[in-house]
């Protein structure tokens, strides 16, 4: 099956199940199903496939403010072994490729379409929008992401880092005693078949870490940054979300011994991985 956008539907400017946003000329629909933004069954697909994908609940399909015209949508997802839902999940894959559909999935534990859903796709169209606009060597420069700026705490830094709020309030928990360390850590890796993938922990007691993973599948979309530090910079996201709202309690938290070993696990498969594994400091003892 190869892409083909003459399939997708014209998205009506009050379509979907939640308020329509707009940012730099885009819609953003909450809660459309895969039927709604696809006309009708695409060649390729059996009845059944079709009536399986037709009826995902896509989080959120951005689309063109003047045109309607969808431009990608996004799944936040927890994570799931389950093989159903992945069944499930190549069929929507299937479908999106075949009507030239970009799809986003985010894979998290503890972010959400609806309380996190609009700053990370919002954060997306812009950065999609500042790499379309940079041309010439100098605008390459700097990348959307690397762009310094004021910070909320008032120094300079990367003012498109999605983490850039959760260190500033990390550094304040350290101060007020409720972390054993300021500085919140992480990686990212690439892998070969399958997502990228981002970490992030920080030390909340000596000795104990609260630590987040998010997984990143963009399908025909590029993101306007490089995806596994998107991942990194949204696990940093998650971190911060469940120290703020006080999810970090001891039966959370992990030893600095299993969080070793987890990286030792991830190191260990770096023949898997894009560009092999950067990240081999974190093992020493």
């Amino acid at each position: 099956m190869t892409g083909d956008d003459r399939w997708l539907a014209t998205v009506p400017s009050g379509a979907g199940r939640g308020p329509v946003l707009l940012r730099s000329g885009q819609r953003m629909h909450a809660g459309l199903r895969l039927g709604e933004v696809v006309r009708r069954r695409p060649p390729g697909l059996t009845a059944s496939q079709w009536n399986t994908a037709a009826r995902t609940l896509f989080d959120q399909v951005v689309c063109a403010e003047d045109t309607g015209r969808p431009q990608f949508a996004v799944e936040f997802r927890p994570p799931s072994s389950d093989a159903t839902a992945r069944r499930a999940e190549r069929t929507t894959e299937a479908v999106a490729a075949a009507v030239g559909l970009p799809l986003l999935r985010i894979a998290s534990a503890t972010l959400r379409a609806a309380e996190h859903g609009p700053r990370v796709i919002g954060y997306v169209i812009d950065a999609r929008r500042y790499a379309e606009g940079a041309s010439g060597p100098e605008a390459a420069a700097v990348g959307f992401r690397d762009i310094v700026g004021r910070l909320p705490d008032g120094r300079d830094g990367a003012v498109n880092d999605l983490g850039a709020l959760a260190r500033t309030e990390a550094i304040e928990a350290y101060v007020a005693r409720r972390l054993a360390d300021p500085i919140l850590r992480g990686l990212h890796v690439r892998w070969a078949q399958g997502p990228v993938e981002g970490w992030s922990w920080v030390e909340v007691r000596p000795g104990s870490f609260l630590m987040e993973r998010v997984t990143l599948r963009p399908y025909r979309l590029s993101c306007g940054v490089d995806p596994a530090r998107l991942a990194e910079d949204l696990a940093v996201l998650a971190v911060g979300e469940r120290l703020r709202t006080g999810e970090a309690d001891v039966s959370s938290l992990m030893s600095r011994a299993d969080l070793r070993a987890d990286i030792r696990r991830l190191q260990g498969r770096r023949d898997e991985l894009v560009d092999g594994f950067a990240y081999d400091h974190l093992c020493e003892a």
